[in-house]
């Protein structure tokens, strides 16, 4: 029977039509959007209450912007299921072939699949990965020193325009991090996966060349993944496939783009946040970095200022009330971690309860499906972070806050460039040496070679295609 639903300003919606479409929902990537997302989410709890329906480039869907009910959606795997097999409209061929956000949902990895093959995958992740997130593994010791080798050679390849200067962080140093982390966790031989990472960065920019950089992407994503079926090493594709032993060459491409996409935007981003809420003159989170709390500060700022705003879309197993509406079975439910973290329920809480940071913020998720990589990208933020306020003696935003240029997309909202001032510490850092063989916490590692492993990925990467790309902006005085 259908369920009466009332909206936020005391009027109802047709219990004989409850209809997504019939809803008339209106766009939600607008200007405004992109400009302010706050103010958006507030005009959408203020007429609908915690869930909305909106437009997303021509699709409707509902936009899930309380707390409560974005816990209860991703708590509960059986009633909001993953995986596009459920999406009523695409099912009816109601959704268009050219629609914006077809490709990336239609890549079945990990954080979309959905029926009886996520189980196996996941648990294959987890198997994978532990080794690189578990910081008493060897591999995990090793991916640390190489993240801060690559934070230090970036920083010091920033200071070659002179001991004080203006610089783009994003662009410089909170983008290409993560992409040279990762290629180090896929295990591309020497530079070789220097031109997939500038690939990506064209895909991430979903800028003209994007296509074709998403085909040769995926190209030599696959070729990585014929090398390591031939000859397994100790990196990430190699454990996917010894956990997973039935991925076919394809599918294992497809996980490594997920994951090649989501630590290098997530955590780029995260990076840049951090930086620009610390400069920003935030007291409580000053004086958490001045503390050495780097995790603490990183989790308040993804409470006030998330990577990821809206997670992919879940759908409704049955009709199924959540808010002020009865959302149909098949319907797409997009929830948004932004609007959630702004829900005056738990904002008020989060303002007086200096514990709510690290434990309930939905940055990564929630529930069983919560992302699998969130330590091992956790990690390179905090080396990203903590090396840049070690190694710069002063940094200050080289424009007002509120005049920085962001970039929204459906799922993430990053800044389009961190322009900063600096000045670099006197000292010459760890990156014109021999790498420091010491781990986050500054323990030392006795790992055989590691020194040698670091400084020869040094020397391929600065001869890279990358290295030469982030050399030019150097010399452009960007």
């Amino acid at each position: 029977m259908a369920v009466e639903s009332q909206t936020g300003e005391g009027g109802s919606v047709d219990a004989d039509d409850r209809r997504l479409e019939a809803l008339d929902p209106q766009p939600l990537l607008t200007r405004d959007y992109e400009m302010r997302p706050s103010l958006v989410y507030e005009r959408l709890r203020q007429r609908h209450g915690a869930v909305a329906p909106v437009d997303l480039l021509g699709v409707p869907a509902w936009l899930v912007l309380g707390y409560k009910e974005s816990l209860e959606v991703l708590q509960d795997d059986d009633g909001w299921p993953k995986g596009l097999e459920n999406w009523r409209a695409r099912s009816e061929g109601r959704v268009p072939a050219d629609w914006p956000l077809g490709p990336s949902l239609e890549v079945n990895h990990v954080l979309i699949q959905g029926g009886a093959g996520y189980k196996p995958l996941r648990t294959a992740w987890d198997t994978a990965l532990r080794p690189f997130q578990d910081p008493r593994h060897a591999q995990a010791k090793r991916l640390k020193a190489a993240v801060t080798a690559c934070a230090d050679d970036l920083i010091t390849l920033v200071g070659q325009a002179g001991g004080t200067g203006l610089a783009d962080l994003s662009a410089q140093y909170s983008r290409p991090l993560p992409l040279m982390a990762a290629s180090h966790l896929l295990g591309f031989p020497g530079s070789q996966g220097d031109d997939a990472l500038m690939d990506m960065w064209r895909v991430l920019d979903a800028g003209p060349d994007a296509e074709p950089a998403l085909e040769r992407l995926l190209a030599a994503l696959a070729d990585l993944a014929a090398q390591k079926l031939k000859t397994p090493g100790d990196d990430f594709p190699s454990h996917l496939l010894a956990a997973h032993p039935g991925l076919t060459l394809d599918e294992l491409a497809r996980e490594l783009f997920m994951l090649l996409g989501m630590t290098s935007d997530h955590v780029g981003i995260l990076i840049s946040n951090t930086v620009v809420e610390v400069l920003s003159g935030e007291g409580s989170i000053r004086a958490s970095l001045s503390a050495g709390m780097v995790r603490e500060t990183m989790n308040r700022v993804v409470m006030r200022k998330p990577p990821l705003v809206n997670f992919v879309p879940r759908f409704a197993a049955k009709d199924t009330p959540l808010g002020n509406y009865t959302i149909r079975a098949g319907d797409p439910v997009w929830v948004s971690s932004a609007a959630a973290h702004a829900d005056p329920v738990f904002a008020g809480h989060a303002a007086t309860n200096t514990t709510v940071s690290t434990r309930a913020h939905l940055s990564w998720g929630a529930g069983r499906r919560q992302c699998p990589a969130r330590e091992l990208a956790s990690t390179v933020a905090a080396v990203g972070v903590g090396r840049l306020f070690e190694r710069f003696t002063d940094l200050e935003l080289a424009l007002p806050v509120d005049q920085l240029p962001w970039r929204s997309s459906p799922f993430m909202r990053g800044l389009r460039s961190l322009p900063v001032r600096y000045t670099l510490a006197p000292t010459s850092g760890p990156s014109t040496a021999e790498p420091a063989e010491t781990d986050l916490a500054g323990e030392a590692v006795t790992e055989p070679g590691l020194a040698g492993s670091v400084a020869r990925d040094r020397s391929a990467r600065q001869r890279s295609s990358l290295w030469r790309y982030l050399t030019g902006l150097i010399r452009t005085g960007r």
